[in-house]
């Protein structure tokens, strides 16, 4: 159901923006890229833009590369009040705003299949609680179930504008030094997505980002970072706000 259905919005993108294959395909490419560097990693290999366009056929456009795979994993997030932070660490972050949504279940009633209402609300209600704007943000994790929901969620967020989510990877903004670096521990498409568990796994490397302990993928100065993530096919969208 999963990847027919994100194929379905890929094609419905590709049609209303010219988004293309290689695009896609290039998500991949930085997926795989950063993967090297997170030893939590379920795929640990660079993979070349032709060996992600040469891929089996998953659910056209989308190929093998272009979808994340179920994984084994867990994950822990500590919350305190203010106090309690302090006395557990030295560099506590801080929840500066939340959103969470729902659209409807069947994809037949949604007025927008080339992005995920759940998610363009979910970040506005995020964003107007920690009173900050996308350009604000200075690293962000998004649920890139599949190459394209990277893409969308880019443009869900305002990122850039909509239809210009190909773009930006094709200019390589999303990697680290570009305007906003976006999965550079993998994302699930590298990481791996253990469902439960992956809502959580991003906020640890978010973390690990505004703690200035993210290593080899550190981006440089990160004060505010940003998680967003999707249940279903864009039934649910959750966004949360971290800040340094």
């Amino acid at each position: 159901m999963m990847p027919a259905g994100y194929a379905m919005f890929a094609r419905a993108h590709m049609q209303k923006y010219g988004t293309t294959e290689e695009q896609l395909a290039k998500v991949k490419v930085k997926s795989s890229k950063y993967s090297l560097s997170n030893p939590m990693a379920m795929y640990r290999r660079a993979l070349t833009l032709e060996e992600c366009l040469n891929a089996r056929v998953i659910a056209s456009p989308l190929k093998m590369f272009d979808c994340c795979a179920n994984a084994d994993g867990a994950s822990c997030v500590i919350l305190a009040n203010e106090g309690k932070a302090k006395k557990i660490t030295d560099t506590p972050v801080w929840v500066a705003g939340i959103g969470a949504t729902s659209d409807t279940l069947s994809t037949t009633a949604r007025t927008n299949l080339t992005g995920l209402t759940c998610a363009v609300e979910a970040g506005r209600q995020a964003y107007k609680m920690a009173r900050i704007k996308p350009g604000d943000v200075n690293v962000a994790e998004v649920h890139d179930c599949f190459s394209i929901a990277e893409i969308m969620a880019c443009e869900n967020l305002g990122f850039c504008k909509p239809g210009e989510g190909g773009k930006l990877i094709e200019e390589s903004q999303t990697y680290i030094g570009g305007k906003i670096p976006v999965n550079v521990d993998g994302g699930l498409l590298s990481k791996g997505h253990p469902i439960g568990a992956t809502g959580g796994s991003q906020i640890r490397t978010v973390v690990l980002q505004l703690q200035g302990n993210a290593g080899k993928t550190q981006v440089d100065g990160a004060e505010i970072g940003l998680v967003h993530n999707i249940g279903g096919s864009g039934l649910y969208g959750n966004v949360t706000v971290l800040r340094r």
